[in-house]
């Protein structure tokens, strides 16, 4: 990984190109993003560095975070998030990364957590099959149906069944960075990413460009 910055998403919109052409984007707030901690090969192991983003009370964080940023001399940040890069030595603590640490054209990865939608049944949570919403097949259009049988009498792991469905942590590869606004921190990423307005996202250069 050769950079990173910890973001907001701000919400979907769309851009027109120099032919006229409509690139759907998703408008992420990126930054600025202060780096919290620097870590070496000599002292951890191994090369990062630690940004924090978003200005917070002290009482909403942990004494233990709390104390991590007053050792620095930062003020307390609401997000925390390592990144491990190939080369750090042009970083320090206490130094900001802005969103125009990416370009338009640049390919990157985007991490975030999907909408939660609580406890759902398998035809929502795995696009199962509904019976046929006719007289005789009773009361059970869109339930899971047999599950196992009786050789052997029980259930196999890994079966699709209903349960909590979403707020998962999710990756999505190659997307293009369509603008970058430097004087206002945004990034319009092509394509849409995971989750709801207002959550925190995770960006980084392709692994796979």
């Amino acid at each position: 990984m050769v950079k990173g910055i910890i973001g907001k998403k701000i919400g979907m919109t769309q851009i027109f190109d120099a032919n006229g052409n409509v690139i759907p984007v998703t408008v992420i707030e990126a930054g600025p993003c202060v780096v919290a901690q620097k870590k070496t090969v000599e002292t951890d192991g191994y090369d990062a560095v630690q940004l924090g983003f978003m200005d917070t009370k002290e009482k909403r964080v942990s004494k233990p975070e709390a104390g991590h940023f007053k050792k620095n001399g930062l003020t307390v940040k609401r997000h925390l998030k390592e990144f491990r890069l190939d080369d750090i030595s042009g970083l320090n603590v206490g130094d900001t990364v802005a969103a125009d640490v990416f370009a338009a054209g640049e390919k990157v990865d985007v991490t975030g957590i999907t909408k939660g939608h609580g406890y759902t049944g398998v035809v929502k949570r795995w696009n199962h099959r509904v019976l046929r919403m006719t007289h005789g097949t009773g009361p059970i259009h869109r339930q899971v149906g047999s599950q196992g049988s009786i050789d052997p009498a029980r259930v196999f792991k890994n079966m699709k069944m209903a349960g909590h469905y979403g707020h998962e942590q999710v990756t999505i590869l190659n997307l293009d960075v369509v603008k970058v606004d430097a004087e206002k921190n945004l990034i319009a990423i092509k394509g849409a990413v995971p989750g709801a307005k207002g959550g925190i996202v995770f960006i980084r250069d392709s692994v796979k460009a």
